[in-house]
């Protein structure tokens, strides 16, 4: 047992970064396959296993569950526009946005392709061998987010920015030591809660992709496994409105908390003030017990 001990001690990895790294990529990998298998599932049964709901439940477990994986090892942001607004409000150094944003998109696209293998029988029997984005028979849709045909560019984009808008401010709060925290044991599945609500209430128009990693890991997915360009061209390039929305939309919404919210808060008590005057106390207690014992002596 020994020896396996030093073995695992030797395999270690001691660079900070490269941790992190590892847990975006795993993080995020377990919450899309979770919400893509759920997309899979409703889509090739037609509905009879599953319906649109199964879906958005799906992905709130798989945020809840990746958050307990990774949230010690990288802090759980499985999102680049929650990387890019802890960067911004100075939570994240700004050398590490970039590399959590592309161990997300890689821990999406390799969700995606589990999810592919997995369902590949019943994708293939859905949509009669011919993978597609447009028409009754289309599986694209199960990996990427794909916008409502009657929606405009403009309405798109202000659903995702006031969808990541909502998550941020919904979220910033729950672990901030000056508001009303949440424990921290009780994080993820509060989180979870807010990515449901989200997705229930504003999912109609785009799909609520709310992250940038979410949406075009998959997306570059499909296109290299045989949907083509067409997840890229489709609908006038919808692609960058998931892609960049989000990172506005979590901006927006941290800036507002700190605005509205986090600038008002009652400022922390100086701990060390605190100890000062509780030894003082303790010392002035001393002191009376000490002339107690001495008057009682004589």
């Amino acid at each position: 047992m020994s020896r396996v001990k030093k073995i695992v001690r030797r395999m270690k990895v001691k660079n900070e970064l490269a941790r992190q790294i590892m847990g975006e990529i795993l993080g995020t990998f377990v919450l899309l396959l979770f919400g893509c298998a759920a997309a899979a599932q409703v889509k090739t049964s037609r509905e009879t296993k599953g319906q649109f709901l199964s879906v958005n439940m799906a992905f709130s477990v798989g945020v809840m569950s990746a958050m307990y994986l990774c949230r010690a090892v990288s802090g759980a942001h499985l999102n680049p526009a929650v990387s890019l607004s802890f960067c911004v409000l100075g939570d994240l150094a700004w050398i590490k946005l970039l590399p959590y944003s592309l161990a997300q998109i890689l821990g999406a696209y390799l969700a995606s392709g589990l999810v592919y293998l997995i369902y590949y029988d019943a994708i293939m029997e859905y949509s009669g061998g011919i993978l597609t984005v447009f028409g009754p028979n289309e599986t694209a849709s199960i990996f990427a987010t794909y916008p409502t045909d009657v929606v405009s560019v403009q309405t798109n984009f202000l659903d995702q920015v006031v969808g990541t808008a909502m998550l941020m401010l919904c979220i910033l709060p729950l672990n901030d030591k000056r508001n009303a925290p949440a424990p921290e044991a009780l994080l993820p599945p509060i989180v979870a809660t807010v990515v449901l609500g989200i997705s229930m209430s504003m999912s109609a128009n785009c799909g609520a992709a709310i992250n940038p990693a979410r949406d075009l890991g998959p997306r570059l997915f499909t296109f290299t496994a045989g949907w083509g360009p067409e997840v890229f061209t489709c609908y006038d390039y919808f692609f960058w409105i998931p892609l960049v929305a989000p990172m506005v939309g979590g901006v927006v919404g941290s800036i507002i908390y700190v605005v509205f919210i986090q600038w008002h808060l009652p400022e922390p008590e100086d701990e060390s003030e605190e100890i000062k005057e509780q030894t003082k106390v303790i010392e002035h207690n001393n002191k009376k017990d000490e002339l107690y014992l001495k008057m009682s002596s004589l």
